[in-house]
């Protein structure tokens, strides 16, 4: 037996409506090629990867993440946070190939190789394998136990049984069943390690699947990264200690569409934000005399991030590293970057003039109400 998706009542309904009227917004301004589009993309799945490794303790910068995504060694090569930041960029680089495949199914080994991937770079976390005993969760700051999975011997059937449930799919909303494939997983915990970043990437396949955008845009694994105290609080209040799936699992998927809702605000926010900048620097890189490929690595120093030629180069299709140094070099020479580091350890910063491009967007910007999205 599994938890069963709660039945939906006039609150969750207005809910979905509303976070569907965002989404469609959303899938509108995300779904014809625009310049910017690629620079979004890749900072919104950067965001994913670091939202749920900061829940299971492996906090990075963005920097850090976006740069670990296109292969750049700026972590230690040998730190458990690197290996993990690559690990689960791996598992979400395969739920982005096979969610589309129209000979996709779900599986048991599915799941065991996704999980193969977050956690392979310790064997003693028997990757890829369900756990051989009791798992026990605790609280990090007391040592206290806090949940408790069900016995071992249950963990191939009820995994079995899920697998099933996910192939036979759900009549209710996407976003109730995707958040259901979340809790399940998560409170059965069947693997030795990676069970938390497991669930939220189950989820995040899941959604990809029932066509609610793409997984950047679909996660709310960077809500969750950010309100990790209230994801913990919710999951304790369902799960009650111990595997216990006759209990009502309601304030979940309630959670769930709450951070479904706030996600989508945010990126709806991000899109038009990203729209202004791409213009702004645009003409920036005009009045320059630079070329207009420039503009990615500009949009990145703008928000503050640290642009290397690995980086600079992964917006644009094609461009040799040579090139893209000859670009980085235009930029300083016109005071739009500064450089830091030699060699290797080679990177730019926005300058002044850059970062306010941004700054005056951020100034126009007005604060979101904190509405409930489940009120009348």
């Amino acid at each position: 037996m599994l938890f069963e998706t709660p039945e939906l009542d006039a609150q969750d309904q207005r809910a979905l409506e509303r976070i569907a009227a965002l989404r469609q917004d959303l899938r509108w301004r995300v779904a014809e090629p625009r310049r910017w589009f690629g620079s979004l993309r890749r900072l919104s799945m950067a965001r994913v990867i670091q939202g749920s490794n900061s829940i299971e303790g492996y906090n990075a910068d963005l920097d850090d993440v976006v740069a670990e995504a296109e292969g750049e060694e700026v972590l230690d090569p040998r730190s458990e946070t690197r290996l993990a930041l690559r690990g689960y960029r791996e598992a979400m680089t395969m739920v982005l190939q096979v969610a589309g495949d129209p000979h996709f199914e779900y599986n048991e080994m599915l799941l065991r190789s996704l999980q193969f991937m977050m956690t392979s770079y310790d064997l003693k976390k028997r990757p890829g394998q369900w756990r051989s005993g009791s798992i026990f969760v605790r609280n990090v700051e007391t040592g206290d136990v806090v949940y408790e999975g069900p016995d071992v011997d249950l963990v191939p059937g009820l995994m079995a049984e899920l697998v099933d449930w996910l192939r036979q799919g759900d009549e209710r909303p996407a976003l109730a069943h995707a958040a259901m494939a979340h809790l399940n997983l998560v409170m059965i915990h069947p693997f030795r390690d990676g069970n938390g970043r497991m669930a939220r990437c189950l989820q995040s396949l899941v959604l990809a699947r029932e066509g609610i955008l793409a997984p950047p845009f679909a996660s709310i694994e960077e809500y969750l990264g950010r309100n990790t105290q209230a994801y913990y609080d919710v999951l304790a209040e369902v799960g009650a200690g111990r595997w216990q799936p006759e209990r009502d699992a309601r304030p979940w998927v309630r959670f769930c569409l709450w951070a479904h809702y706030r996600q989508a605000r945010t990126l709806l926010q991000r899109v038009k934000e990203a729209e202004q900048l791409w213009g702004l620097l645009e003409d920036l890189a005009s009045e320059c005399g630079l070329p207009e490929r420039v503009v990615g690595g500009l949009y990145d120093a703008a928000l503050g991030l640290r642009v290397r030629n690995a980086t600079y180069r992964s917006s644009h299709e094609d461009l040799s590293e040579n090139l893209a140094s000859r670009d980085l070099r235009a930029m300083v020479d016109a005071g739009l970057l500064i450089p830091y580091g030699e060699r290797r350890g080679r990177h730019y910063v926005g300058a002044p003039r850059v970062r306010e491009v941004y700054a005056s967007i951020r100034k126009q910007r007005s604060s979101m109400p904190e509405d409930d999205p489940f009120a009348p």
